[in-house]
């Protein structure tokens, strides 16, 4: 599915602003089960999640938000190891799929992508074990959380398929 790069062509972008999943309420933090999986995508989303103390299996970010640099985030985790996967905005490329894939998989906690993460949710409801529950933001507005199972892993797909392949 990710063999190759793939470009969310303009016609599509209002389909893909479309949210998936429910808002979670950062007081949810605090009543965390130490059983559940998180895998966050964004700086911010990231951000809270560790200043609750929750460690996600997997957190993906860019180092910026809203198109601004947001440093908190990628001052934190300077220090950790992590991987660092270019991927432009509007674009899924088969390294940052790949590079998803091995951090959930556990052999990194954090990617640190060089342009845009916003589509890494993509990869990461398609790979993420069953009952994972992946936390992304929707700037300026609220962080957003989806439980993956097989209708949210089917969906993932459909709009993946969406995409056109580059050259």
């Amino acid at each position: 599915m990710f063999e190759r790069d793939l470009i969310l062509p303009e016609s599509l972008r209002e389909e893909f602003k479309e949210p998936i999943g429910r808002e979670m309420d950062e007081g949810e933090l605090d009543n965390i089960h130490a059983q559940t999986s998180f895998i966050t995508v964004g700086d911010v989303v990231s951000l809270t999640f560790r200043r609750h103390g929750v460690r996600p299996l997997l957190s993906v970010y860019d180092g910026s938000t809203e198109r601004r640099e947001m440093t908190d985030f990628a001052k934190l985790v300077e220090g950790e190891a992590k991987e660092v996967v270019s991927n432009p905005a509007g674009r899924i490329t088969a390294d940052m799929a790949e590079a998803v894939r091995r951090g959930i998989s556990g052999e990194t906690g954090l990617i640190r992508v060089d342009g845009e993460e916003d589509l890494a949710l993509l990869p990461c409801l398609i790979y993420a074990p069953e009952g994972t529950v992946v936390v992304y933001g929707m700037p300026g507005r609220c962080m957003m959380a989806v439980t993956t199972d097989g209708a949210v892993r089917k969906r993932a797909t459909e709009l993946v398929a969406k995409m056109e392949e580059s050259g």
